[in-house]
Parts: C-alpha cells; structure tokens; sequence
C-alpha cells in the first residue's frame, strides 16, 4: 500500500481523494524542521504540504520512497524543485484555485486602508467617538498599480475597474492588458502614479528585496501598500519608517521574512503597532472556498499522477496528459534528456518479447519521460534492465 504524509493542516478532502484511492494517510498538523521531516519520511511515497514546510536537496536525497509531493498552495519556493526533479519526485501545486479569495482580501484591505477603517475600528474599541471624514476617501477615480500581472493580478484587475478604479500594471513579462488596464514600462512610473500599489510577484530569488527604501519614496505622498505576495519581497524596516513618517498614510501585509510554525505560537514584527496598517497571518487564500479547491486540485492531481503516470501541470516535471493505460502495464520512465534513450527503451522490450500497444513521450530541459503501454506483464528481467539503464532517473511500472 502506497504511504502519504499530509502537514499543515490541508483540507480533508485531500486525505478523502487519497483514502478512496487505496492510499494510507497519515496527517500531522504545523510544518516540520528538516530533521524532523527526514525522520517522518521514512516508507513515505507521498508528502503533502503548504507554505511553513521547506523540502529541502538533503530531505529528498533522504527519501528514497518519495515518489511526489503536492504543495497545498500557490507558491513553491519551499521545494527544491531541481532536486526534486533530478530523484524523480514529481511536483504538483496549485496555481489557480485560491486566485478569488486573494483578490477579495485585496479588495477589502484596500477599502478600509483608504477608508481609514482600521483607526475607527479602534478608537471605539478604546471607547471612543472618532467621527471625521479627515483622510478617508472613496475607491472609485483612484489608481491601483499592480505589480505582477499574472493570475491574481490579472483577476484583481477587472474585479477593481468595476469598482471604478482606475488601473495600471507592470510585470517583467510581456503580459495582456485586461479592461481598460494600462501597462507602465517602468516600475518607477507604476510607484509615481498609483495611489494605491499591490504586490503579486511570485517566489523567485530575483524578487528578494525587490521593495525596500528606494521604492518606498518613490510612492506618492499619502498612497497606500500592499503584500500579498512573498514575505521576503518587502524590506519591513523600511515600510515602518515610511508609515511613521507618514510619507505612506497605510498598509497591509499578510506574508512575512520569518512567520512561526503553526497556528497560536508567537508573533513578532516591527510593523505591529502602527496605525492604518492592516497584518494578517498569511491568509490570503485561507478561506474555506480556496482550501476545499486546493485539496480537490493538487489530491487529484497526486492521485491522477500515481495511477496513470500523468504529469499535467507538474512544476518540474515534463508534461505528459495520459488516459488509463491501453494495454496490460505501463511503463514510466523518467530519465536525463539524451540521445537515444526512447531507441534504447524500446530495444529493450523487443529483446523480452513485449509487444507496445501507445507511446508518449516529452521532454523538459535536462529530463525526458516516455510512457509505454504493453500489452503483455513486464519480465522482471525486462524491468530490471530498463531501470540499470545509464540515463535512466525513476522507473514505475503501472498496472
């Protein structure tokens, strides 16, 4: 039986999917230290897991049973998808099934920044009657400046100019304008016009530090900020100066460059305090919505991936979309992408008597991966030379 180990906290549906499927699940709640997890994975052929937990080059070398892991959300700059990739672990994510619940928290966060709804929240908490229109102003007739134009950007796009917003973008790649969106050419002439900017750039190391004091002047007078995107894209440092000196007149951030464990443990960052600025714990796409589609999505994406071999949509695999097999077996072979190894397959069928009834194969930078169906049971002697292959990186037979 096949073994799956589920952390910080997904939805049930996931274990549902794998448990209907013959799958063993065991569920842990928080994220795992690297020790920790080499530990847990041992006899482990599945890892399930979300944002906190990082799976690193020396987790996977140690987890010689890990066949794929399913990251549980948007973002998979916590895996080591080239050494993921070079043991043969396929990589599933997420990429689309939380894009609404972000774009509703940006929607909201921007409203009641630009309403000053925070600092009314919390005079009357404090018992007292702060009635004043000072600094509050509608949405509507503003600039938003998106940076990142991709899934959520795009969405936040359109949901934002039917609130009567005006809308500018900058994104590294060439991307279409949706609605009456305008591109900006440079990401100083996005900051110089917008009154309110959000981030939504993705994991990559290039992002690291991307907003710091710099971009922060360059912000006009008053404008408000955003981070829905990656903890370590926004220098905190620098956003505290620039919301006490009131060059930025708010902000919310919901991801952080150090966020704890699991739920109830502490909380420590210097933007705590401060007025009009909205913090939250990364819960941008945890509504129960986002997390009942995510399960559904990357659960049936693993499942689809262990019973047919199918690599749609996988980060760091090539991709193949495969039915149930056509014949008695299938043959997965991942292997190093070179010269004649789908000749050397097949050669090595004929020389054992097996006849193939369907053939796919694709290639992904240094990997290749061909699918065979069969249409007789494998000789073992036929596996086993098919795995002792030079180029060869995982080898599964499928039923």
């Amino acid at each position: 039986m096949l073994r799956a180990l589920f952390l910080e906290n997904l939805h049930p549906l996931a274990t549902s999917i794998f448990e209907s499927a013959g799958i063993d699940v065991t569920v842990r709640s928080g994220a795992m230290d690297e020790a920790e997890l080499i530990e847990a994975l041992q006899g482990v052929n599945i890892l399930g897991i979300r944002s906190k937990t990082n799976v690193t080059a020396r987790v996977i070398e140690s987890a010689p049973d890990l066949v794929a892991i399913g990251a549980f959300c948007i973002g998979t700059n916590q895996i080591d998808l080239k050494a993921a990739a070079s043991h043969g672990v396929a990589t599933f994510n997420a990429p689309f099934s939380n894009t609404r619940s972000v774009v509703e928290i940006a929607l909201a966060e921007i409203i009641a920044l630009t309403r000053r709804l925070t600092e009314r929240d919390r005079a009357l908490h404090d018992g007292i009657w702060d009635k004043s229109a000072e600094g509050a102003h509608e949405v509507r007739g503003r600039t938003l400046g998106i940076i990142g134009y991709g899934n959520i950007g795009t969405q936040l796009s359109v949901v934002a100019e039917a609130l009567g917003m005006s809308v500018i973008f900058y994104d590294t790649a060439e991307k279409l304008a949706l609605g009456n969106a305008r591109r900006m050419d440079t990401l100083d002439e996005l900051l110089e016009t917008a009154d309110v900017v959000t981030l939504h750039v993705d994991g990559r190391g290039g992002n690291a530090g991307l907003f710091g004091e710099k971009q922060l002047s360059r912000m006009r007078p008053g404008s408000i900020l955003l981070n829905l995107s990656r903890g370590f894209v926004v220098d905190t440092g620098a956003l505290r100066e620039a919301i006490l000196s009131g060059h930025l007149s708010g902000a919310a951030i919901d991801v952080f460059p150090e966020e704890p464990k699991k739920r109830g443990d502490h909380f420590e960052s210097d933007l705590r305090g401060l007025p009009n600025v909205i913090l939250t714990p990364h819960i941008g796409g945890s509504t129960e919505e986002a997390q009942e589609s995510i399960g559904q999505f990357v659960a049936g994406k693993l499942r689809d991936y262990l019973a047919t071999g199918s690599t749609t949509l996988s980060v760091n695999m090539p991709g193949l979309a495969l039915e149930q097999s056509t014949g008695v077996s299938r043959i997965a072979h991942l292997h190093r992408n070179t010269p004649g190894v789908l000749a050397a397959v097949n050669a090595v069928l004929a020389e054992h008597g097996t006849n193939i009834e369907g053939q796919m194969l694709a290639t992904r930078g240094e990997l290749g991966y061909v699918v065979t169906d069969v249409g007789s049971e494998l000789e073992p002697a036929a596996i086993e030379a098919l795995r002792a292959m030079d180029a060869t990186v995982k080898l599964r037979v499928l039923s």
